[in-house]
This record gives structure tokens, sequence and C-alpha cells, in this order.
């Protein structure tokens, strides 16, 4: 068959997208031609309207960070700089921006929690590079990558129909590591004061690399000002020895830990074993199990080339909200992220297996039963037959309440492992749970 592009009968397709990194002048002018980023330098087409915005800020941290000078030299000496230098705000006027609007609308007309946690990784990253920045045009920048999400709690429901906003700074640094927060914060009438305004928090921990050779990099130094920012710089503080703790502390088994791992497998034995007999109100492990697979697209990249981390805790939520609707038989609701480790990059081409499961549910409160899911992000490669871990997400649900009003007597099952080694992923995750509400 012919192909006639001036037939009334073919609808042209155009990009709807410019060039991410300027003001791409018209493709037949040879003067700008020649500075203009190869596509293989753009971040990726696939990401949300505001990850866009941020990616394409005109702004000379970014520029640098995309064309570092050639044999250029790293940062010889580091700046101290205050919260306030790295505060970035971003504003989504969905009141009345109904493209905006339409774009995050999730079924129950809130904002989509997955592409938010794309815009909150992106902003996160944002901030990193702003308090990295040397302002020095003749060394090389930094590589800044997630390194893990401490934690992301919903305060209350996100409405699509009203305006709000993201506002974020550093709030500790390491020695190569950065703490950013980050609030989500939209005003109702209902609100009485600030603090109710605020619908969501989440802390990001980014690590500096250095661009060249790939080693931990020393991050400029951080100077609180205020009350508050002193305040937040301790509680930081003390997480990260929490979190050092926590590494330590991965031992054998005491025990006491022995007995909690021999009557969580009790019931596990009898599902295995006894079938029949086995306690109706609990379900094992492997039986709330979901999984999907993908092969990592260009147009899922960072300015880094690599596959962005926003897109991978978007994907890892979705999955995870799925697993707790199966297994309540319910609409979920999301409470937090529990926490999520970036152990190693994600590159474009990847064949990325996704896999979740109910670890374990809290069913003190009648009112709000917990249902605590694991997702695991494998980078597989059939053709060396190699798989590795490259991400863990914990994410927290309850049920919408709107939802267990039209299902009464509903129950939520106890979830119970077959396996020793799946007793031991339970109880580490309660473990640590328990350890972080303990030093809130």
């Amino acid at each position: 068959m012919e192909f006639n592009c001036s037939s009334p009968n073919t609808i042209p397709v155009v990009s709807t997208f410019a060039s991410p990194f300027d003001n791409s002048p018209p493709a037949n002018d040879s003067k700008s031609s020649s500075t203009r980023k190869p596509i293989s330098l753009w971040p990726g087409m696939y990401h949300s309207p505001v990850t866009n915005a941020l990616w394409e800020a005109r702004s000379q941290i970014f520029e640098r960070l995309r064309d570092p000078p050639k044999d250029a030299p790293p940062q010889s000496e580091l700046l101290t700089k205050t919260p306030s230098q790295s505060r970035t705000s971003i504003r989504y006027n969905l009141s009345s921006d109904y493209i905006l609007r339409e774009q995050y609308r999730d079924p129950w007309n809130e904002v989509r929690i997955g592409k938010l946690l794309e815009d909150l990784d992106a902003l996160a990253g944002t901030i990193s590079v702003k308090h990295c920045s040397d302002d020095d045009s003749t060394t090389r920048p930094l590589m800044l990558v997630t390194a893990s999400v401490d934690k992301i709690v919903l305060k209350k429901p996100i409405s699509v129909d009203i305006d709000l906003k993201i506002v974020g700074s550093v709030i500790w640094v390491g020695r190569s590591s950065i703490e950013i927060q980050l609030e989500v914060i939209q005003s109702t009438k209902e609100d009485s004061d600030v603090s109710d305004s605020v619908a969501l928090t989440a802390n990001f921990i980014f690590v500096a690399r250095d661009s060249k050779t790939g080693k931990a990099a020393p991050v400029n130094r951080l100077s609180p000002e205020t009350e508050h920012e002193k305040f937040l710089f301790e509680e930081a503080e003390a997480r990260s020895k929490l979190r050092k703790r926590k590494r330590i502390d991965r031992r054998e088994f005491e025990n006491g830990e022995l007995n909690r791992l021999e009557s969580l497998l009790a019931e596990g034995r009898i599902f295995c074993d006894m079938p029949a007999l086995a306690d109706r109100d609990s379900i094992l492990l492997r039986d709330t199990h979901l999984e999907n697979a993908m092969i990592c697209q260009p147009q899922q990249r960072n300015i880094h080339g690599r596959i962005f981390g926003g897109f991978l805790m978007h994907r890892a939520f979705e999955l995870a909200f799925s697993t707790a609707y199966a297994f309540a038989g319910l609409v979920p609701c999301f409470l937090e992220v529990d926490h999520v480790d970036f152990l190693r990059p994600v590159d474009v081409g990847d064949f990325l297996r996704l896999k979740s499961c109910v670890l374990y549910t809290e069913l003190e409160n009648p009112d709000q039963p917990l249902i605590n899911v694991e997702v695991v992000a494998h980078v597989t490669r059939p053709e060396i037959r190699s798989s590795e871990v490259s991400n863990t997400f914990y994410f927290t649900f309850t049920l919408r309440p709107e939802a267990k009003a039209t299902k009464n007597g509903f129950k939520i099952r106890n979830v119970v492992p077959a396996t020793e080694e799946e007793g031991r992923r339970i109880i580490e995750r309660m473990d640590a749970e328990l350890l972080t509400r303990q030093n809130q």
C-alpha cells in the first residue's frame, strides 16, 4: 500500500513536548542546532507535568549538571548553607486547571498517590542539587541519587478539586548524605490552623557521588537558623543514628525471637500439613502474592539516563494497592510509605520484576485495621541467569470508610508464614516499625 501523507484521510501526529533544556529554536536555525542537547541526554517523556517542570527549570545548576566542563576538578572547599537557601515550593492550580486536574484524578476524586510520589522524588532531587551547588562553574558537579525514603505519611485525604502546594528543604546533612523534608499542603474551610493544612509529609535521603569516580563525596554543611530548623535537624540526626543501629542489629535471632518465629510458623504448618483444619481467619503469606514485570523504557529515564526513582515508587505503589485490594476484598486507603531502599540503580532496557505480598496485618483497632504490604523489585538478566534486588518498598493501608459501610461483617485475615524465611521477614519488619514508632 502506497503511503501518501497528503491524503485527506491521514491524521498528522506531532510531538507535544518541547526540548527540556532550551527554548528549542526552529530546526533550520543552524546557529542554535550545534548547541542543542542530543535527545539521548533529555529526561524521559513519560513523567508527570510537575516532574517535567522541575527538570525543565532553566538554571545554571542544572546546565552544569548536564554538561560539566571536561576534566573539571571536584569541589575543593565545602560551603555552609542554611535550610532557607534550598527551600523550594511547587503549586498545583487544580481548582482552575482542568487538564492538570484530570491528570491527577483517581477514581475517588482524590489526587493519585502514585503520581504524587513521582513529584515528591523529583522535588527532593531539585532541593538536594540546590544545596550541593558550589556556585563555581569550573568544578564538576556531584551526582545525587535517592538512597532511601525514610517515611511518607498521609495525614488526610488530598482532594483533586482544591489547589495544593509542596514545600521542602534540606533539614540535615551527614558527610555525603542529605535528608530532605517535604510537606504537601492543602487548605480547606475546615482547617483551623496551619498544621491542619498539612496533608502529607515525606522524608527523603539522598547520597552524593563524585560524577567521575562514582565514590561517595562530601556535601556542603548545613546551619539551621530558626528554633524549628534546629529541632528538625536534631530529629533527623536521631533518625540517622537509628538507621545505623538497625544495620548493626541485623543479627542472629536470640531465644525470645526464636520463640516468636516458632509461634508464627505453628499455624503455617497446619495450613501446609492439615489444610482442612486450618484457621479460616488466617491465610498463608504466599497466597497473598501479586507480581508484574516490565522492560524499562527510555521514556522513564531521569536526567542521569537511569530509570527515575519516582517512577519505580509509582509502580510499586500501584502494585501494593492492588495487593491490599485483592487481599481485603474492599477498596484500601493509603496511610503511609514505611520505608523504601534504593539498593542499586535500574537502567534503561533492564527487565524489572515487582513482587508483592501482605507481610502482616494489625487488627487491634477494628475501625482501622492495618494491612502491611511489601514490594520487592528485582533486576533480572536471563542471559546470565541473574536476579538482583534493586528496591524494597513497605506500604501501610487501611480500608476506606465508605467501602466498609457497604459490606457488613467483613473481616481482615491474619497472615501466617509457611517457611522460616517468611517468618524472619515478618518479624524483622515488625521490629523495625516498632523501633520507628518508639523513636517518634
